[in-house]
């Protein structure tokens, strides 16, 4: 079913609860070695998808694939290939970080018990909790339990890894070390999945992103594929406005209408696509004798383009 070049692929993917259809049809494509945002706000479907995704939930229609297999038929084959953190992590609160990762990692049939202490050496070590590994997880932060629980996912070599909110409660240094784990892992190879209600995460540490809405996919693409496909405007700040707009209009652009006797005011035009003659309208409005206090062409954000897709509001910052 999926192209050698996919970590994920699904297609037609549905479950509903009673007459409550929570992930709408839907058809995922994860390039290999991507950092791959799932993004909406909650409630639209992203955690739903991703336990069907690991076989913790059965889809109710459609079909899916992880690393070229098809699941949930080769979920034996394919779970000892994936870490995940999904909904938060939960920890004996008794135990140390030390000793929790020991357990969970005794509980994996692949693990082998002779290399197990170094195991969980090193995956304390890279999510930076080897001078916590003695303290009990109960007396952990909420950044320190989320580091512990990608700690966990890491216990074995793996080629995906599914992450779920990740920065979830973080604070600003928290979400920095998560984000440079994100990029580390990319770096060796390994596609992550990162769901997040947060766009400006998103935007920083994906390669790749989906947009979830309702239930429904209704994007994806790579960031800049998402981003140029929303309008491009020009932006001119001047006080000699109506020339401004007049040199505008000779390169067919046409410019906001707005009155120009202010001392000082913006002239906008939006851009046709593929427009690239940016660099010849400044030297037209120099020409012109425009006094040009600003000059900027206003690329389309992710945030432009969730909204013109969903008419819906985001969240971007805490």
């Amino acid at each position: 079913m999926t192209a050698p070049d996919l970590a994920i692929e699904t297609r037609a993917l549905t479950k509903t609860f009673g007459r409550q259809r929570a992930v709408q049809g839907i058809d995922l494509a994860v390039p290999r070695g991507s950092v791959f945002g799932f993004l909406g706000p909650n409630g639209s479907g992203k955690t739903t998808s991703i336990r069907m995704l690991l076989g913790l939930a059965d889809a109710t229609s459609g079909e899916m694939s992880v690393l070229g297999e098809s699941m949930p038929d080769r979920i034996l084959d394919v779970l000892p290939r994936v870490g995940a953190l999904v909904e938060g992590p939960a920890f004996y609160p008794f135990l140390s970080g030390e000793d929790n990762l020991r357990r969970l990692d005794s509980a994996d049939r692949h693990a082998s018990p002779r290399t197990r202490t170094e195991r969980v050496r090193r995956a304390l070590e890279r999510v930076g909790l080897s001078a916590a590994a003695k303290k009990k997880a109960g007396a952990y932060s909420l950044g320190m339990k989320q580091r512990l629980g990608i700690a966990n996912a890491l216990l074995q070599p793996r080629e995906l890894l599914v992450l779920d909110e990740p920065t979830n409660g973080l604070d600003p240094q928290g979400t920095r070390e998560v984000r440079s784990l994100v990029r580390s892992f990319a770096a060796e190879g390994t596609t992550v999945f990162v769901s997040s209600h947060l766009l400006a995460e998103v935007e920083q540490v994906c390669t790749h992103a989906a947009i979830m809405s309702a239930g429904s996919l209704v994007a994806q693409g790579s960031l800049d594929e998402l981003r140029g496909a929303g309008e491009r405007h020009v932006r001119v700040r001047t006080a000699d406005a109506g020339r401004a707009a007049s040199v505008l209009a000779g390169f067919g652009l046409e410019p906001s209408s707005q009155d120009y006797d202010a001392s000082s005011a913006d002239v906008t035009a939006l851009l046709p696509a593929g427009f690239a003659a940016s660099n010849d309208i400044v030297a037209a409005l120099v020409t012109a004798g425009v006094r040009v206090q600003g000059f900027a062409v206003e690329e389309p954000s992710l945030e432009d383009r969730f909204v013109d897709l969903t008419g819906e509001g985001f969240d971007v910052v805490r």
